[in-house]
């Protein structure tokens, strides 16, 4: 990252603010986590989706069931990727789907496209009784009609702006950026 175009949007304390602050409105909107499933986005998603639900534990006493999801082969931008991992982990769901309240959780909601392919993923799977969806920057720029039930941060930015979120246990250093 070029430290010259970037500028620091939030730190790790922002971070673990916002992800609490997630975690206490999951558990109010679903009045608990009966039937709750978390299921994070890969890479940074499921990372979020796990810190998500270790704050979700603290609260209810009960940590909610945790998994990820690769939606690599359900994009529409597969040929435009630069940034392909070779050897990604295949999607683990350790659970069923079925009767369950799903949160999908990514680390950045642009354009809708990547929680479409993750939808399409997921039905792949089974059929939950509900989809939510938890980020934790939303930056705008829809292009399909997709909302966030549960927002970390709300970042508007320009089309020609990027938003990196580093994560400890991905990038061994912790913030979101946005780029020029």
């Amino acid at each position: 990252m070029n430290e010259s175009l970037s500028r620091q949007i939030m730190d790790a304390d922002h971070i673990r603010r916002a992800i609490n602050r997630m975690a206490y409105e999951i558990c109010e909107h679903n009045k608990g986590i009966e039937n709750l499933a978390l299921i994070g986005i890969m890479t940074r998603g499921d990372v979020l989706a796990q810190r998500i639900a270790d704050q979700i534990g603290k609260i209810e006493k009960d940590t909610p069931a945790v998994g990820a999801l690769d939606i690599t082969f359900h994009r529409d931008d597969t040929s435009m990727r630069t940034d392909r991992q070779p050897g990604r982990r295949p999607s683990h769901l350790p659970f069923q789907l079925e009767n369950r309240k799903i949160v999908l959780v990514d680390d950045v909601l642009n354009t809708g496209r990547s929680i479409r392919a993750a939808m399409d993923e997921l039905i792949d799977y089974g059929r939950p009784q509900e989809i939510q969806l938890a980020v934790l920057v939303d930056r705008g720029h829809r292009e399909l009609p997709i909302h966030a039930d549960y927002v970390g941060k709300n970042l508007p930015t320009a089309t020609n702006e990027k938003v990196d979120v580093l994560l400890q246990e991905c990038d061994r250093r912790e913030g979101v950026f946005i780029i020029r």
